[in-house]
């Protein structure tokens, strides 16, 4: 998601002017410079793969779903959506010889789709969870959900450990992140609110039901979920710093531009 390329000797006096800059926040372009040849063509590539692959399950799921106002309440489609776009951002960038996007941006979607991707797999198709949502489902809605709950996911994280350099989240980021899975709390209660008792997916997900758990217990279940994330956020941002720079070819070339933040 962030452009692939480290930063070369005639970047480094850009690179420590930024880091100093009076405001305080890093410089993603001085930082991280686009790469050019095979290695820019394969980032391109993979991010074009990875938009076609979640557009594709929000189209399969679309197709089978027969309520898309509770369909795109869900967090998945939520997800998936906001990734499709930063991938397609990213890969318009990388293509055009661009700096990066800003990894608050990038590490943003990449939170949130591993947050889609653990909870599904450990939360909502567990049985022992409590929250299990196992029910029938159709070769169209299982081929949507592999790839919305697997394949993009784990495509975020391989884009993030082989194409993007190390050591590009600071701390704050991991706080800063949460604001949409926060927000994302009283979009479902008030939607659910709106919504008659008894409707159909009135709540998206079974820990913010509040016919079952009332708001005393979704406000629990919403705090534990809140840190649990916090607590994943936090691991990206150590593993991020730890993580080894995977060196592609010898396509480099120094950016002279500044990337949005």
């Amino acid at each position: 998601m962030l452009d692939p390329t480290p930063p070369t000797a005639s970047t480094a006096f850009a690179t420590s002017t930024a880091s100093t800059a009076p405001s305080g926040l890093p410089d993603a372009s001085a930082v991280l410079a686009p790469s050019s040849g095979g290695r820019r063509t394969v980032a391109v590539a993979f991010r074009v793969l990875v938009v076609l692959t979640a557009v594709t399950g929000i189209v399969l799921d679309t197709i089978a779903s027969h309520d898309p106002g509770r369909l795109f309440s869900y967090f998945t489609i939520q997800s998936n959506i906001l990734l499709a776009l930063v991938f397609a951002w990213s890969a318009h960038r990388a293509w055009t010889g661009r700096p990066a996007l800003s990894p608050r941006i990038t590490g943003a979607a990449l939170l949130y789709i591993c947050i889609t991707g653990l909870v599904f797999h450990f939360v909502l198709s567990n049985d022992s969870s409590g929250f299990s949502m196992t029910s029938h489902r159709t070769p169209l809605e299982t081929a949507a959900s592999q790839l919305l709950h697997t394949v993009t996911p784990l495509a975020a994280v391989l884009d993030w450990l082989v194409l993007t350099t190390p050591g590009a989240f600071p701390l704050r980021y991991a706080w800063q992140w949460l604001a949409y899975p926060v927000l994302y709390l009283p979009f479902a209660l008030v939607r659910g609110a709106l919504l008659a008792p008894g409707t159909n997916g009135r709540y998206p997900y079974p820990f913010l039901d509040v016919d079952l758990h009332g708001y005393a217990g979704v406000a629990t279940n919403a705090v534990v979920f809140a840190l649990a994330f916090y607590v994943l956020a936090l691991a990206l941002v150590l593993l991020d710093r730890i993580r080894p720079h995977l060196r592609g070819p010898r396509s480099r070339m120094p950016s002279t531009n500044s990337g949005p933040h």
